[in-house]
């Protein structure tokens, strides 16, 4: 295991040109479907509750990246490792944050005016975010240098597939709303399962390396994800947010749009072994631990609401 552990960092992905260009398609299409369930509207919902949304992007932005800086100390992982789970922990959350809060009962109104939020701060923050706390690990660093990683490009980038589709989307939803809320519950969907199985076509060309290396990065995934989780759980409780609203806090920090980060790895990082792995699985496990948590939620608020209903008269 340390040998392979040592060996992540040397490894690259397999991922042709066309198989890059269908990927960017997708997950630009998720941006374009999250789009489409966002109004304008939600941007003035916004406006008016600045404390919980600021709160969100301090907890997104701020305070994610800096937990995730220290887990990676703290499990001593190697440098494409570490860089990976910043990177993810870097990415904007996607609309899944808002099925999940509605399986959960949660507050869904609060859910779509900060997932519209977090994804327009992304397109600058992104960046930032991943070559600051990048430069600052102690073997990370030496991989961004390799890579000489320009955040003024990746910020072009970002902007380009997440506020390319994301403004397209909301001039529609403006325009045209009827359409908009039509085909919004068909983008999103349909987008999220082409970003699946672009995953596990990715995974199946490289199986032999996925079936090495996922010990490295397995352990190393699934406390990120809890610690994601936690930590919007935990911030919206500390604030003494609404149950409804901690709900939503809960997934709009714990779950991160891993396909954006799978598409930068590609892009800027030369399908770099220990990323790539993180964001592939995170993608996966990150949906998997999020609709457990939802599913709890919903079935106690159920119960609940079974318990408070009046027994019928005799």
């Amino acid at each position: 295991m340390i040998a392979l552990a040592a060996d992540v960092d040397s490894i690259e992905i397999a991922f042709d040109e066309g198989s890059l260009t269908t990927l960017k398609i997708v997950v630009g299409s998720i941006l374009f479907g999250v789009a489409l369930d966002t109004r304008l509207d939600d941007f003035v919902a916004a406006a008016r509750r600045p404390g919980v949304i600021a709160v969100g992007v301090v907890a997104q932005f701020l305070l994610l990246p800096a937990i995730t800086f220290l887990l990676t100390l703290a499990l001593d992982v190697r440098g494409s490792v570490a860089l990976g789970m910043i990177l993810v922990a870097c990415c904007p959350p996607g609309n899944v944050s808002n099925i999940l809060t509605h399986r959960a009962r949660g507050d869904v109104a609060l859910s779509v005016s900060m997932t519209a939020v977090s994804n327009v701060l992304a397109i600058v923050l992104m960046p930032l975010n991943v070559a600051f706390w990048g430069s600052l690990h102690p073997s990370g660093s030496k991989l961004l240098e390799d890579i000489e990683l320009d955040p003024v490009d990746m910020l072009l980038e970002i902007g380009l597939v997440i506020g390319v589709p994301f403004a397209a989307g909301i001039t529609i939803a403006r325009l045209w709303p009827r359409f908009a809320a039509r085909a919004g519950k068909v983008v999103g969907p349909v987008a999220f399962l082409a970003l699946g199985a672009v995953i596990v076509i990715g995974v199946t060309n490289n199986w032999d390396i996925f079936v090495d290396f996922i010990g490295v990065v397995l352990l190393a995934v699934l406390l990120h994800d809890a610690l994601a989780l936690l930590l919007g759980y935990g911030i919206a409780r500390a604030t003494r947010l609404p149950e409804r609203s901690t709900k939503a806090m809960t997934f709009e920090v714990g779950i991160r749009n891993a396909g954006l980060g799978l598409l930068l790895v590609f892009t800027y990082f030369d399908g770099l072994g220990g990323m790539a792995l993180v964001a592939a699985w995170w993608g996966i496990w990150d949906i998997v631990a999020g609709l457990a948590v939802a599913q709890w939620w919903g079935m106690r608020a159920s119960r609940r609401s079974s318990d408070s209903e009046p027994e019928p008269a005799r």
